[in-house]
């Protein structure tokens, strides 16, 4: 009898340490990672313009100042009409009337009426607006005052299909990270093992031309980038 629980005393000896080293073998593995960064990109048009053409007239009554503004505004309309954009992309927006007598400190003989007046042109045909706002010093030679008061000048041009290219970006980012953790790996004599741990990242749209003072929204043409961070187990 004490021969058998010897045996059994035995046996359970030998179980409990091979459990226990499976068990730090794992502990040990578990902690062997790499985290990687998968990056992906693409080249997208704009697919939406926004153009606020803004201008001033005066005149020294306000009957003067309106005439001028009206002969403004036909000839801002004439000049998209000549760029084959449509009246109906054009919206009058933002009317600014200032009476320059209500001022204190204005001196005499200066215009006493000035009318600033925004016209919104809204339109998806990118290429026509582009070749518009290159022509832009036509408007000028007509005679109409344009203003940059306030916001950029300039169309913005914007883009809204992200959420369509999304999906295959991620995947591209991805795979890009996966065959970072791979080469990793075979740098360290191991391989790569299952998912640890996945940060998908921010989406980004930039400018195609990256440099000092241009803005993505200048640009038709950008640039979408996101930056995936993985971790992998490596066994």
């Amino acid at each position: 009898m004490k021969v058998v629980v010897a045996i059994i005393l035995g046996i359970s000896l030998v179980l409990s340490a091979s459990l226990l080293k499976e068990g730090l073998t794992g502990l040990k593995t578990s902690d062997r990672y790499v985290t990687v960064k998968g990056v992906a990109e693409r080249e997208v048009q704009a697919d939406l313009a926004l153009w606020p053409i803004r201008f001033v007239a005066t005149g020294n009554t306000l009957e003067q100042a309106q005439e001028k503004a009206r002969s403004s505004r036909e000839a801002i309309y004439a000049f998209l009409e000549l760029q084959a954009i449509d009246k109906s992309a054009v919206e009058l927006q933002r009317l600014d009337v200032t009476d320059t007598r209500a001022n204190p400190y204005q001196g005499e003989g200066e215009q006493k009426f000035i009318i600033n007046q925004t016209l919104m042109v809204r339109s998806t045909q990118i290429d026509r607006i582009r070749q518009a706002a290159q022509n832009v010093s036509e408007l000028v030679d007509s005679g109409v005052l344009l203003t940059t008061d306030y916001g950029p000048g300039g169309p913005t041009y914007l883009f809204s299909g992200l959420n369509d290219i999304k999906p295959a970006m991620i995947a591209e980012a991805t795979a890009s990270a996966r065959e970072a953790a791979q080469q990793f790996a075979r740098d360290a004599n191991a391989s790569v093992g299952g998912l640890r741990r996945a940060n998908q990242g921010v989406f980004q749209i930039l400018a195609r031309d990256q440099a000092p003072g241009i803005s993505e929204q200048q640009q038709p043409v950008k640039t979408v980038r996101v930056v995936s961070t993985v971790d992998y187990y490596l066994e």
